[in-house]
């Protein structure tokens, strides 16, 4: 299996041919105006408006316009489509809209249109609970696999020599710092998480998802009790790093300002599409976009 990064032509032609076909099957708690944000990460910086300020290879867009109490006046989006269209020209349909720090028209300049090499959701969300995700990442996986197997004689001061001493980045997918065996590990421990979701917190509504290296889960239920605030999260985090020794990015669990993939967006960095999964045995390979140019 090849892994390697998206051109800016499967970029385009993945969210112009193939990303619409997805809308049906997104979480129903992703719409035009619930998550708090939408953002988009770019390969090339792109400039905005106005000229002092810097370049942009990352930008947030709220979903509604507020008032200074927080309250809501305008949405931003009108419907899931026009999300569609910011994501696919970010430039031409920055929600921003004339403001001098909205992103320079590509016409005007010699800049190519920026591409999304990756879309992100916020978490924070106007009309549901904060939403609880865990992120299980294959490069902590591999790096701890890779302490654990060489000497402490490394330099540690490299980030890249344990995993080289260990072999994993000649192990494929080659140049990478993980191995498809730490994704596969990844996607077991996902589901881990998601039984330890049903039986110690007797959730009824999870979800898992592939994330492109790595997976999120994700725990639904909207419990008035508890609603999964910061102290809640915070006992969350102890309980699957200590107790069940399960390798996940804590900040993300805890921190509100906190963005996800979009599922079924592009991973650009290895050409895969995020998405819901039903089992351990997913097979990365089925997540390989029709618009790969082998």
């Amino acid at each position: 299996m090849t892994w390697r990064q998206a051109t800016r032509e499967e970029l385009y032609a993945y969210y112009a041919e193939e990303f619409p076909r997805y809308l049906d099957d997104l979480p129903e708690f992703i719409t035009a105006t619930g998550p708090k944000q939408y953002a988009v990460a770019f390969r090339e910086s792109h400039p905005v408006r106005k000229d002092e300020v810097p370049d942009k290879d990352f930008i947030r867009r709220d979903t509604w316009q507020t008032e200074a109490s927080g309250d809501r006046t305008t949405p931003e989006f009108d419907d899931f489509e026009d999300v569609v269209e910011f994501i696919r020209h970010p430039a031409r349909n920055d929600p921003l809209g004339r403001s001098e720090f909205a992103l320079a028209d590509p016409e005007l300049l010699e800049h190519p249109d920026p591409r999304p090499d990756a879309v992100y959701y916020a978490l924070d969300h106007w009309e549901r609970p904060w939403v609880l995700l865990v992120d299980i990442d294959a490069k902590a996986i591999a790096r701890k696999r890779a302490d654990e197997m060489v000497s402490a004689a490394v330099d540690d001061r490299d980030d890249g020599a344990p995993l080289d001493a260990a072999g994993i980045l000649d192990a494929a997918p080659k140049g990478y710092p993980y191995a498809f065996e730490d994704i596969d590990r990844a996607i077991e421990y996902g589901f881990e998480v998601r039984d330890i979701f049903e039986d110690d917190f007797d959730a009824e509504e999870t979800m898992v998802v592939y994330s492109g290296q790595g997976v999120h889960v994700y725990l639904l239920d909207t419990d008035p009790a508890h609603r999964y605030d910061e102290q809640s999260r915070e006992v969350l985090n102890d309980l699957l790093l200590e107790t069940y020794d399960i390798p996940i990015d804590p900040v993300v669990t805890a921190d509100r300002r906190r963005v996800a993939r979009l599922p079924y967006s592009l991973h650009a960095d290895v050409c895969s599409i995020v998405q819901p999964i039903a089992s351990p045995a997913f097979d990365v390979r089925s997540a390989t976009p029709e618009v790969y140019d082998q």
